[in-house]
């Protein structure tokens, strides 16, 4: 049912877990599965330092979560909100069963909303030292 790929990042994701201050947090779920993920980001000189996420969720949402953590750790924080849900099943092998598809777009909807709350929170920083 699964490519192997989509078995590696689910038992071996490398980017589970919180970040401690983060820079930003977004966060998404499905009502109709129950899948619920969290991302969490550190940004440093507009790049994404650092990564992580919290999943409660299937084989294909954990996977989905380590996918979009590699695509994006490195970025910029304009690059990786162009991460969309087709670029995290590309880097899971290209496929992924159909019913299993909105695992993905879970990845791209958290990250953006994470990379939304650090913009938030910079124009916020900004207005109250005035510059």
């Amino acid at each position: 049912m699964y490519k192997r790929k989509i078995i590696e990042y689910f038992k071996n994701p490398k980017h589970a877990g919180k970040i401690k201050n983060p820079s930003g947090i977004g966060e998404e779920g499905n009502a109709k599965c129950g899948d619920i993920m969290t991302v969490y980001i550190k940004v440093k000189n507009n790049k994404i330092e650092d990564i992580k996420f919290s999943t409660f969720g299937c084989v294909a949402a954990i996977a989905s979560s380590e996918a979009l953590c590699r695509l994006a750790k490195g970025k910029t924080v304009d690059e990786a909100m162009k991460i969309t849900d087709g670029d995290i099943v590309n880097e899971l092998g290209g496929e992924m069963p159909s019913i299993k598809y909105h695992c993905s777009l879970l990845g791209s909807k958290a990250l953006h909303k994470a990379i939304e709350d650090y913009k938030n929170k910079q124009r916020k920083k900004k207005q109250d030292t005035g510059r």
